[in-house]
């Protein structure tokens, strides 16, 4: 039988897609899934904030010491410079894409413009067949609307499509107060495919602690990633 299918003008051999999960973690992970038959897969998203954190993290790594002698230099991690996130997440989908051949799709959260921008493109670059936008927007201002709310998706698809030329999928969040809406301007915003529904952040509070926790940035280990 032949099962044959199109997806965002991407021809696929069927239409399961993998979507993020530790399988997609890895090369091996994507060789493993292609080899069982799947017709494309989704690599976990790459979280510009995490990123953020880990630059904060090492900066702060890099000054540590600075204020004493000369030799603190002999203080810092020796892999503090090396494969920060960003080259990390683009490794892997270079490698990913290069091992097998179906369309390895990238995934993408960012949280400023030049962000969702930059590497968006650098996904292009690195061999991408499409991007799928991950936006996830917690509205912290009580005077935001829920219009506004939803603006902001229709213009990151807006800007990302005027940066890249692949196919591009928007993660729909299930709480639109009018999904179909959402959907048709999206689609006039430059999206391709539409992905029902996102896995959302879910926060809690740890009452030891009194410090809030998430599996927000779980999705994208970049420590994880191996062979």
């Amino acid at each position: 039988m032949d099962l044959a299918t199109d997806y965002m003008g991407l021809a696929l051999r069927n239409p399961l897609v993998a979507s993020a999960s530790p399988l997609s973690n890895t090369v091996e992970g994507v060789r493993r899934l292609a080899g069982a038959g799947v017709g494309a897969v989704v690599l976990p998203s790459l979280f510009e904030e995490q990123l953020l954190r880990e630059a904060e993290s090492n900066a702060r790594l890099v000054d540590a010491g600075t204020e004493s002698f000369a030799e603190s230099l002999t203080y810092f991690p020796d892999t503090v410079e090396e494969q920060p996130g960003p080259r990390r997440y683009l490794s892997l989908l270079e490698r990913a894409t290069a091992a097998v051949d179906i369309p390895v799709i990238a995934s993408l959260n960012g949280v400023t413009p030049g962000g969702w921008l930059t590497y968006a493109a650098a996904m292009q670059d690195a061999g991408a067949a499409a991007i799928e936008l991950n936006v996830y927007y917690l509205p912290g201002d009580p005077n935001t609307s829920g219009r506004d709310v939803e603006q902001r998706y229709v213009d990151v698809v807006r800007k990302v499509r005027d940066v890249v030329t692949i196919p591009l999928a928007v993660k729909l969040s299930p709480y639109f107060s009018s999904i179909g809406e959402m959907a048709v301007r999206l689609t006039e915003a430059g999206a391709d495919a539409l992905v029902l529904f996102n896995r959302f952040l879910q926060p809690d509070i740890d009452p030891e602690l009194l410090q809030q926790r998430s599996g927000m940035f779980e999705e994208f280990n970049p420590n994880a990633i191996g062979n």
